[in-house]
């Protein structure tokens, strides 16, 4: 199965998109500024939408996508995430006031969209893949997520400061790829800690609960546009290192929109 990176960013530039990850052709995680990537005839396939968290730039296009192909659709898109997650939405999204109550409209027997609550450890079917809700540690409650089609998992960390359970869990997986945040560089890392994200340094702090070396990729995603080169510059400074700063040789992969992985 193939994952398609339609964004990474953590904010908005020309050429850069905010969190969103095709799944298959039918399965989004997260419905940021990325999912402007997509086709309607592609959009029209998507039956259901995975959130890591409420915040903007991972739910953006989420409402514009359903204006979008509402008309074409057969059956309501399905939303799933946390409940509080899924609550901001009702409130803050469609409301009325931001944005009509797509889960209401047409009318209530039959909306534009329905919303399923899931919570942490959760393992849920979803085509042909099992996605497995992760813990996240972020200012607002939130997961990560593991894709497994019965030949190894690819993970995304979503939004986190990083969860103990959250690298357990891993080293109990086949991971074949690590998709993991870095927001800020290292001149913020006060605000890295406050917002609940990672800088380089308490990224590699994160990565040392691996372990051993690991026999997967390690994406690093959600760079702010005005602080890539910085993150860049600081990680491969970081991989460079005489003694490893994990204990292992730390090879990192920069994620791109228009990037795919197989699962």
């Amino acid at each position: 199965m193939k994952i398609r990176v339609l964004g990474c960013s953590g904010a908005i530039a020309r050429g850069c998109h905010t969190t969103s990850f095709l799944i298959g052709e039918s399965v989004l995680i997260d419905a940021g500024t990325g999912v402007g990537e997509l086709t309607l005839e592609e959009m029209v396939r998507v039956n259901d939408v995975f959130l890591t968290h409420s915040h903007l730039d991972h739910i953006a296009a989420l409402p514009l996508m359903l204006d979008s192909v509402s008309k074409w659709r057969q059956s309501p898109l399905r939303v799933r995430a946390l409940p509080q997650t899924l609550e901001a939405l009702r409130q803050h999204v469609f409301n009325d006031v931001i944005w009509p109550d797509f889960t209401r409209l047409p009318n209530p027997a039959q909306p534009f969209v329905t919303l399923h609550p899931f919570e942490c450890g959760d393992v849920l079917a979803c085509g042909s893949c099992q996605i497995e809700v992760l813990p996240a540690e972020h200012a607002v409650p939130a997961v990560g997520f593991s894709v497994d089609v019965g030949r190894g998992a690819w993970v995304f960390t979503g939004d986190t400061c990083g969860h103990p359970a959250f690298w357990a869990r891993i080293r109990q997986l086949p991971v074949k790829a690590l998709v993991i945040e870095t927001a800020f560089g290292e001149a913020e890392h006060d605000l890295a800690v406050r917002s609940r994200h990672l800088s380089p340094t308490s990224l590699i702090e994160q990565l040392r609960h691996l372990g051993a070396q690991p026999g997967f990729s390690i994406h690093i995603t959600h760079t702010k546009p005005s602080e890539t080169a910085d993150i860049a510059a600081q990680l491969q400074a970081l991989e460079q290192q005489a003694e490893h700063p994990v204990g292992w040789p730390l090879t990192l992969q920069w994620l791109a929109s228009g990037d795919e992985f197989e699962i």
